[in-house]
């Protein structure tokens, strides 16, 4: 049987379909906003998964080149690999999902939304996440929360719900608030520098909108969800977790009190050796679970060290930043390079600066359709001290390097302000806490260095937080490093200037934030904002004046949008010719604009000349230098620009009597001649004889 149920959210239809397709999953749902349309399914394995000390839920974001009438690019015509965008909306989903299952559940989960039609006013990721949520809901699998997603748009001063195509193109802030009935779960933000009093009145717009989803998904389940399952949860035998706990827990507190990283490090692994020792022959088949008890212990004594004797594990207070450093220019060849340290947290964004046509092209389902700005990230296992396998970029570095992308890309200044393509790599040198807000960081540096005349300077910080069991207290940190983040609550990140964010983005492992802890959360990342954006400018206060004298140089020139055929030429010709005779790079916009990027100044310029002898026009009166193409009896005929010639008649060769033309020019001659007509069928008429005269009375000018 197909149920249907609707609503209204910002004046248009949502509507959930269940029962009528994807019979064999545990939970398929067909649902739409406007004319955008996902489908999830929604299964869980009958069993837990044996040796495993996490949540195996898997999330994916399936996108569909027919909903949006495209065929896929490239040979083989079909959808490859997940696109970014579609890592980026999978992860999104992901976040304030998880951890609203059951502590302690191990099934195998997964939710697969396909991305069926879209219509660009009802953007499909933010319906996906409501999709998914809804799905589980009316599923048997222990999901029982639902959680509410909505878009936030700002116009002129007033929020927008779910902002259309039009307004989102407008609109300075684009916030994802997701949200249970009592807390917010996830928030995801870009914004043109919005002030934090803002931002927050935003988010709590965004938590009071997703009530009404929220209302929607419990109708549903009330009407036709299914019957929940009793899950098998795992829990560690009471006899072998009071062993371990009574045996560990003087030792381990020692070590955990150590302020010293190193230090508390080498003493936690002789802690965990004699632990080892005590009950891995005691206990072969529970090694699993005796770590899980350290664990849990460790993370016991991290919350009373921070909730009770108010302090963190290095010592720092609650609002304090660690040691900052920065550093410009390291490498010779690069066109910009910063070095970001905090604490042991070290990053190094190199940029490089492309010409315009080495844009990324974009073949997905939304409206973008190439970036001339890209940043991205590199997480490799020396960074924290493993041996791993190099492999191509993960889920973890494509959502990194986004959001360290997203919190530059409104200071980036226009294709007309500085026309280049711009490249940032962040290489993560050492990781103990927040890389990707320190990519921002070391972005910064490096845009500076290569001087990219960015809006202002951004710096980010990540903020953390640490709850009891029933979340009535709650203390949050400024700057998390690795264990704040491995043993706390949330990860807060938040990016911006001097005079307002630019992204967010907050992961949380409980059920939820409350307004007390995002108001602190963003008012406290301002003042280290602040802080960390005094030293970027300590160390570069601007831009640098030059570009590296390694970096191309670019020309740029309008012309007649009628005369782009003129310098392509038949068959890509004429434009093929000018880059092979000067080498340079050539993009030419339907508007007529024209970018000429050489790595050497010599050839943009006579790139630059030909194409404005190519598309200018002849005017009379004006002189040319020309070259003879063709001689007769009656003249001489000269090419003045290229495809341009005119006729210079025998008796204007020269200010004297000319009896033969062999007696003044040859061809290939290159000689001064003025433009005296042009008629009506577009014939140019030249004069040598005039040239002469005129340059003749210029030089008695200067002499006198």
């Amino acid at each position: 049987m197909n149920h249907i149920l609707e609503t209204e959210i910002a004046g248009r239809k949502m509507k959930v379909e269940f029962g009528k397709i994807g019979m064999l999953s545990n939970a398929a749902t067909m649902v739409s906003y406007g004319d955008t349309v996902i489908m999830v399914n929604a299964n869980a394995s009958e069993e837990p998964r044996d040796g495993i000390d996490f949540f195996p839920l898997s999330i994916e974001y399936e996108e569909r080149f027919y909903s949006v009438g495209k065929i896929p690019g490239g040979f083989i015509k079909r959808e490859g690999r997940p696109s970014e965008r579609s890592i980026l909306n999978a992860r999104a989903i992901d976040r304030p999902i998880r951890p609203l299952f059951p502590k302690g559940y191990r099934n195998d989960v997964q939710v697969v939304c396909t991305v069926l039609s879209v219509e660009q006013d009802n953007a499909p990721n933010i319906l996906a996440m409501n999709a998914a949520s809804l799905t589980l809901c009316l599923s048997s699998i222990p999901f029982t929360t639902p959680v509410g997603t909505v878009s936030v748009g700002l116009i002129d001063g007033k929020f927008i719900l779910n902002p259309n195509a039009e307004e989102r193109k407008e609109s300075i802030l684009d916030l994802t608030v997701c949200a249970t009935r009592e807390r917010v779960m996830m928030i995801e933000a870009g914004g043109d520098e919005i002030d934090e009093e803002t931002m927050i009145s935003a988010i709590d717009y965004g938590f009071k909108e997703a009530q009404k989803i929220i209302d929607f998904q419990e109708e549903a389940m009330q009407k036709f969800g299914k019957e929940k399952d009793v899950p098998k949860l795992y829990k560690v035998e009471e006899n072998l977790e009071k062993e371990v706990v009574d045996f560990s827990f003087d030792m381990l507190k020692e070590a955990m009190y150590i302020t010293d990283r190193d230090e508390r490090n080498a003493k936690l692994e002789e802690v965990k050796a004699k632990i080892a020792e005590e009950f891995n022959e005691k206990y072969p088949d529970n090694i699993a679970d005796i770590g899980e008890v350290v664990y849990n212990t460790q993370k016991k004594i991290v919350r009373h060290m921070m909730l009770v004797d108010k302090r963190r594990p290095d010592g720092r207070n609650f609002d304090e930043i660690r040691k900052i450093s920065c550093e410009v220019g390291l490498l010779p060849r690069t066109h910009g390079t910063g070095l970001f340290n905090r604490g042991l947290t070290q990053v190094m964004t190199v940029a490089t600066l492309g010409a315009i046509g080495d844009v990324q092209v974009i073949d997905g389902l939304g409206e973008e359709e190439s970036k001339r700005y890209m940043h991205h990230y590199n997480f490799p296992a020396y960074s924290v001290g493993e041996v791993r396998p190099l492999r191509g970029s993960g889920r973890r570095e494509i959502g990194h390097g986004a959001l360290a992308e997203k919190a530059l890309a409104p200071l980036i200044p226009s294709e007309e302000e500085f026309p280049y393509t711009i490249r940032l790599v962040s290489e993560v040198l050492s990781s103990n806490g927040s890389t990707s807000q320190a990519s921002v960081c070391g972005s910064t540096l490096a845009l500076l260095d290569a001087g990219v005349p960015i809006k202002r300077p951004a710096a980010g910080i990540a903020m953390g937080l640490i709850t009891n069991e029933d979340l009535t207290e709650e203390e949050v940190l400024t700057d998390i490093q690795g264990i704040e983040d491995f043993f706390g609550d949330m990860d807060f990140k938040v990016a911006g200037t001097e005079k307002g964010i630019t992204s967010i983005q907050v992961d949380t492992k409980i059920a939820g934030l409350s307004p007390y802890v995002i108001r602190t959360a963003i008012t406290d990342a301002r003042k280290a904002r602040l802080f960390i954006l005094d030293k970027i400018k300590e160390c570069i206060p601007e831009p640098r004046k030059e570009l590296s004298e390694y970096a191309p140089r670019t020309l740029t020139m309008n012309i007649d949008p009628e005369k782009i055929r003129d310098v392509i030429g038949p068959g890509g010709k004429v434009i093929n010719k000018i880059i092979a005779d000067t080498g340079v790079k050539i993009d030419i916009k339907e508007d007529g604009k024209v970018f000429i990027t050489s790595p050497e100044a010599e050839g943009a310029n006579k790139a630059y000349k030909m194409i404005d002898d190519l598309t200018r026009d002849v005017e009379v009166g004006e002189i040319y230098l020309g070259k003879v193409i063709k001689i007769t009896t009656f003249g001489a005929f000269v090419e003045i620009l290229p495809g341009k010639e005119g006729l210079v008649h025998i008796s204007k060769l020269d200010v004297n009597r000319v009896n033969k033309v062999e007696d003044v020019v040859s061809v290939d001659d290159e000689i001064l001649v003025k433009v005296t007509e042009i008629d009506s069928q577009g014939r140019i008429n030249l004069s040598r004889k005039d040239a002469l005269s005129d340059s003749d009375n210029e030089k008695n000018q200067d002499d006198n």
